[in-house]
């Protein structure tokens, strides 16, 4: 899958773009209930919410079959590609739940931070892309991104602790403020099977979930194989240490799990 100019010139400008329905509903729903299978697995990769609600399975490409093809396919890597002009490694993974009642906050960050900070990533030449395994709606803790907030580089950011279970680099209200005064704040909804590709720069949060709609999305963290991180501070499982560049597979490779349900 290939962006247009017009794309390509939309994400320049916004640093994130939305691309509704890129995955059937038939190829989400194999993914969404790997993902209860992945929840309630006893591992150090899923990490819960202090209610005991799932939070975040890391790394599930490497044991779960539907993530593995998930994370190699055609339909995310190679807008990625496209995007930073040369071959991806996978730098995290994650299947990220805001459970009915019980999801708590991501605060305002940057991904990039994080990764500069305490992966020792060189430059920004990584991103997110984000798949949705459930309709995102306006209640249910959608991802909330100020618009143009990558043009500025990195911020200062203080290391938040305490707030969640996921230590994060978190940036200060008045930045926040002074960024959203400027550049408003979006949050992109769709139904499943839609996606998100947003720089690694973008500042971005996404609230608590009071709903009694749960949501589920996926995150690959991918970068440019020239561009791995040099500092293992952090569990493999976390920040991968695998820079072998990923080869695209077959478009069908989801659509053939779900056939054969």
């Amino acid at each position: 899958m290939q962006l247009t100019a017009d794309q390509i010139t939309q994400f320049q400008r916004d640093g994130y773009l939305f691309l509704p329905e890129v995955f059937s509903l038939e190829e989400a729903k194999v993914l969404r209930d790997e993902a209860d299978r992945l929840y309630a697995m006893d591992r150090e990769e899923v990490w819960r919410e202090s209610t005991g609600a799932p939070r975040t399975a890391f790394a599930a490409h490497t044991y779960s079959e539907p993530f593995r093809r998930l994370g190699a396919h055609p339909r995310l890597i190679e807008p990625v590609e496209q995007l930073l002009d040369g071959k991806l490694y996978m730098h995290q993974y994650k299947v990220n739940a805001k459970a009915a009642f019980d999801g708590e906050v991501w605060q305002w960050h940057q991904d990039y931070g994080t990764w500069q900070r305490d992966d020792e990533m060189p430059e920004p030449l990584a991103m997110n892309i984000a798949v949705f395994l459930d309709e995102v709606t306006a209640a249910n803790g959608p991802l909330l991104f100020i618009p143009g907030s990558h043009r500025e580089g990195v911020f200062e950011a203080g290391h938040d602790l305490a707030t969640t279970s996921y230590p994060l680099w978190t940036l200060d209200r008045a930045t926040i403020t002074r960024l959203a005064e400027r550049g408003g704040i979006v949050a992109p909804t769709g139904p499943a099977g839609s996606v998100i590709m947003f720089s690694g720069l973008l500042v971005h949060a996404s609230p608590p979930n009071i709903s009694p709609f749960g949501r589920v999305i996926v995150y690959l963290s991918l970068c440019r194989t020239d561009n791995h991180i040099r500092r293992f501070k952090r569990a493999e499982w976390i920040a991968h240490r695998d820079f072998t560049p990923i080869e695209s597979l077959a478009d069908d490779c989801l659509r053939e799990l779900a056939e054969a349900r």
